[in-house]
């Protein structure tokens, strides 16, 4: 299997552990879940378990885009061993990411936020410049 899809397996799994790690925060927070209104509850959220929360929200985001460049370096028929090293630096990325939002250093936070998108905008361009060129 190509990095590419092993990398999105791996960050597949980013907002699940993150609501994991969200909710026992909401819960020491709280002291209890508001299953009736679990959203305005974390809506509620200070601090770390805030941080969480919107960690969590990037990393869904950051997922879907990803994703989307990977069926469509799939389906451009490119080779797929090319992108291994913007699959790595995505990886290492978007393990920082929520890292950087925990320890709540905005600025690293952003940096590495960046590094990740600008990865799969390139795994996605290169796709269409080989489909269109025949790379």
């Amino acid at each position: 299997m190509p990095f590419l899809f092993e990398t999105l397996f791996i960050v597949s799994l980013f907002p699940i552990t993150l609501a994991v790690l969200g909710g026992y925060l909401r819960y020491r927070q709280f002291g209890r879940f508001d299953n009736k209104q679990p959203r305005l509850q974390q809506a509620k959220m200070t601090g770390l378990g805030a941080r969480v929360l919107a960690a969590q929200k990037n990393a869904w985001e950051a997922l879907i885009f990803y994703a989307v460049m990977c069926v469509l370096a799939f389906i451009s028929g490119t080779d797929l061993n090319q992108f291994s090293y913007a699959a790595s630096l995505f990886l290492m990325s978007r393990i920082a990411h929520p890292v950087f939002y925990m320890l709540d250093m905005a600025p690293y936070r952003s940096l590495v936020f960046m590094i990740g998108w600008l990865c799969s905008f390139y795994i996605g361009i290169k796709s269409v410049a080989d489909i269109s060129f025949g790379g």
